[in-house]
């Protein structure tokens, strides 16, 4: 069974989706739902065993071997990831069940269970895969769930926000599969390792030029990274609360990866490096995100659409992180993909549980949420001061490295504008912990604490944001590790 592992991350959820549609009853689907994606976080677990272990894992499909055949490959970047997605599913999926009973429509929740199935299939699938093509095909089963969960909230908005992401991601996947489509052409191959053997051999040509382009483009239109974000804040705003958490912690950190995936393993790491300063691209994209999106979330009067403007800035410190081009400056990226799926999924739930008892998430539905709902607010806080990267939170380490590796490299300029950044974030968090603490709720606000279901998968969120920002020794090695393999033994 366990040579089997790479296969069964991805099949358990996908033959879960249409098992979990016979179940009538939405509870059941919930508990069916919540076993499947804790038994792909278990095999994740397995996965980033064995290759810490014994290295990549390579398995063949039908037993017919690349490049003829499909595979899937794990090795210590997508095995992280895997871990990533899976347990983040599994602790959203475990508080969600009275979030998605309140905001779902109750004729729509088994089908809403079947579109989380689907989705985390689509988004293991991408992680896992060896196959370029096959990509395209795990990213369209995520996306077309991704838009089905968005669309089942009970706001109106939310119908309008998966449309405009529909329309959004169809031309990121369209772009992708054009890119895909010219490597082909140019190799005669889909399998990514083939193909990072036979590019070289047409760099110089414009087809394999413009096969990247696509590529890169398709990709950032899927990641949210500015100026091709503006399908993110509403899709978070008015999705169901779960879907939020859920999207925040785990999908942009897919596309970060299939960003790292093709620029430093399919193309190479000097790829297009004498053509176009790609890598100052990144890193100036990278902080008109952070200090754009940071500002106009000072700005929202939603804590939820605040905090979605926010996770477009913490993109942006990833991509500055990717312009680095340094073994450090990688890490840093790795790592704050680890450390964001943490800070955000503990703010979002947060977020879900103060929906669920006030029916709202604007300025005005949080007053008093000290004394109201004094762990939920406490919960918002540490995830907020993660989110600002204050020492002894998982948000301060991925920074610290981001700085350490701008300074390495002489960018003062870019260290300090890392941490303005952060001082931006100071802003918009500390409104919503001066609405929570120091102004008096209405007479006649609903009171009282989140639901115990919901504050052990959110304690355990916190916990994390704590835990991992004092004992680093997990995220940073294997993070330290992947970068340096992905850059050729480093820079």
């Amino acid at each position: 069974m366990l040579s089997h592992l790479p296969i069964l991350q991805v099949i358990l959820p996908l033959l879960g989706a249409p098992a979990c549609l016979i179940l009538a009853r939405p509870y059941l689907a919930w508990v069916f739902t919540l076993l499947v994606s804790a038994l792909a976080f278990v095999v994740s677990g397995l996965l980033l065993s064995q290759v810490w272990q014994g290295g990549e894992i390579v398995y063949a499909l039908g037993g017919w071997d690349a490049p003829w055949g499909i595979e899937y490959r794990i090795d210590l970047l997508n095995a992280f990831l895997l871990l990533i997605v899976s347990g983040l599913s599994t602790v959203v999926l475990a508080g969600a069940r009275l979030s998605v009973v309140s905001e779902v429509p109750v004729e729509k929740q088994t089908l809403f269970f079947v579109a989380w199935l689907l989705c985390l299939a689509g988004l293991l699938g991408i992680l896992a895969t060896g196959d370029a093509f096959n990509v395209f095909v795990f990213l369209e089963i995520s996306s077309l769930s991704t838009y089905t969960l968005i669309s089942l909230s009970r706001q109106r908005q939310a119908l309008w926000a998966a449309y405009q992401y529909l329309i959004v991601g169809t031309i990121g996947a369209t772009f992708v599969l054009i890119g895909i489509g010219l490597m082909y052409v140019m190799t005669g191959t889909l399998n990514m390792a083939d193909l990072a053997q036979r590019l070289p051999e047409v760099a110089d040509t414009r087809t394999v030029f413009a096969a990247y382009a696509f590529v890169i483009v398709g990709v950032c239109l899927k990641l949210a990274l500015f100026p091709l974000h503006l399908w993110l804040p509403n899709a978070y705003t008015y999705a169901p609360s779960a879907v939020t958490a859920f999207l925040a912690a785990t999908a942009t950190k897919v596309a970060v990866y299939l960003l790292i995936r093709f620029s430093f393993t399919v193309f190479g790491v000097d790829f297009a490096a004498f053509d176009i300063p790609l890598h100052t691209i990144f890193i100036v994209l990278g902080l008109v995100a952070v200090f754009s999106a940071s500002t106009v979330a000072i700005m929202q009067c939603n804590v939820k659409r605040a905090i979605a403007y926010s996770s477009v800035a913490q993109i942006g410190y990833m991509i500055v992180g990717l312009g680095l081009g340094s073994v450090v400056g990688l890490q840093a990226t790795l790592l704050h993909l680890f450390n964001h799926a943490l800070m955000k999924g503990a703010l979002f739930m947060a977020l879900a549980a103060m929906v669920l008892r006030v029916g709202g998430s604007t300025i005005d539905d949080i007053a008093g949420l000290g004394k109201r709902m004094p762990l939920t607010a406490l919960a918002f806080v540490v995830g907020g001061l993660s989110l600002i990267g204050v020492p002894l939170t998982v948000g301060f380490v991925s920074k610290w490295y981001l700085v350490i590796a701008a300074l390495a490299q002489g960018m003062w300029p870019v260290a300090a504008l890392v941490v303005l950044g952060s001082l931006l974030a100071v802003m918009y968090i500390w409104r919503v912990v001066e609405v929570m603490y120091f102004r008096e709720a209405p007479a006649d606000a609903p009171r009282g604490e989140a639901p115990l279901t919901m504050l052990i998968p959110l304690g355990l969120l916190v916990l994390a944001n704590l835990y991992f920002g004092i004992d680093t020794r997990l995220p940073v090695s294997v993070t330290g590790e992947a970068a340096f393999v992905l850059l050729g033994g480093g820079q």
